[in-house]
């Protein structure tokens, strides 16, 4: 019998919960990007709230939380004095000794005193970039990406970091906080909407990273398709070694949404997209095959604030709970 519906879901604050992972690792990368600095230990713990993180996060443009710490680090290294980039072909060198010429007391005291101050630097600076950052944010793990390189060290924690990159940490040797992740979604509601319904993931995670929670949490089971960052950075080297064209299609490009559409091979019903971003919506009404977006409020820190970004992006519907979102679906 043909499935009723496909239903695609994002990952992060839709199946699982990211707040104490991926969420909390920006705010700690980004402090220790700064270590170096003279007055670090002036910095507040935590060091934003992750209401304010969300307002970056919810401006759209992000593809991942990489790029993410790295908005955020923009916005800070802002308000430094920018001290004259210290000149080196290594990048964690070009980083420690530029940033020991820096005294970030005044962030420090911006950073106590502000409500929200990533959003007030948002607001008045928009999305700031400095050449100096930008040379830490290229390449990858092991080439140059420092601040990527960072997170991850965070993320995975010394162990699963060293196995997957085979590299040994440079800062941070604790326990990942992938390890701290929880499943949103009961097994029970997945299994209830898989019986009449086919559903897939479209996520902006790496593969392993995407499979470590589903495999973890016993809920691989439930999903036909995943679509992950991999896929979208093996689409990208396809096109630019065929057509010599560098394109991005992680969200809100529809890639992922089309291509599971796609091999399917099925005639639906409905194709619902159930995110918790901006992008999100707008990658469903970029589909071509006519998804519905179904904008998911439940682990958001400020959920009004979540739900008018997502009817600002168009979003067809807004849950607030997996009992609203099932009673749209079934």
């Amino acid at each position: 019998m043909t499935p009723k519906n496909l239903i695609i879901f994002d990952m992060d604050g839709v199946i699982i919960d990211v707040s104490g992972s991926y969420r909390d690792v920006v705010r700690q990368a980004t402090k220790l990007f700064f270590q170096p600095a003279r007055s670090w230990e002036k910095l507040p713990q935590p060091l934003f709230e992750l209401s304010d993180l969300a307002v970056v996060k919810q401006s759209g443009g992000l593809n991942n939380d990489w790029d993410l710490t790295c908005a955020v680090i923009n916005l800070l290294y802002s308000m430094t004095d920018r001290p004259a980039v210290y000149k080196s072909r290594k990048p964690w060198q070009r980083w420690q000794e530029t940033l020991k010429q820096c005294d970030i007391s005044g962030m420090a005291k911006f950073l106590t005193a502000e409500d929200q101050p990533l959003a007030t630097l948002l607001q008045h600076k928009g999305k700031h970039e400095d050449d100096f950052i930008a040379g830490l944010y290229t390449g990858d793990v092991g080439s140059g990406n420092i601040i990527k390189q960072i997170f991850q060290e965070i993320y995975l924690g010394q162990e699963l970091f060293a196995s997957t990159y085979n590299l040994k940490p440079k800062l941070y040797r604790g326990d990942g906080y992938i390890l701290r992740e929880k499943v949103l979604i009961d097994p029970t509601d997945l299994a209830a909407l898989g019986r009449d319904n086919m559903l897939a993931i479209a996520t902006g995670r790496p593969r392993a990273e995407a499979e470590y929670p589903l495999q973890h949490f016993d809920i691989k089971k439930y999903f036909n398709f995943i679509y992950t960052l991999d896929d979208c950075l093996e689409a990208e080297a396809k096109i630019l070694a065929a057509q010599g064209e560098t394109v991005s299609l992680s969200k809100p490009n529809p890639f992922m949404l089309d291509a599971i559409a796609g091999v399917a091979k099925e005639k639906f019903r409905h194709y619902f997209y159930v995110g918790d971003m901006p992008d999100d919506m707008l990658a469903a009404a970029n589909s071509r095959f006519g998804f519905k977006s179904i904008g998911l409020t439940v682990s958001a820190p400020d959920k009004s604030a979540l739900e008018n970004e997502l009817k600002r992006a168009g979003a067809d519907f807004l849950a607030g709970s997996f009992d609203a979102l099932k009673a749209i679906i079934l």
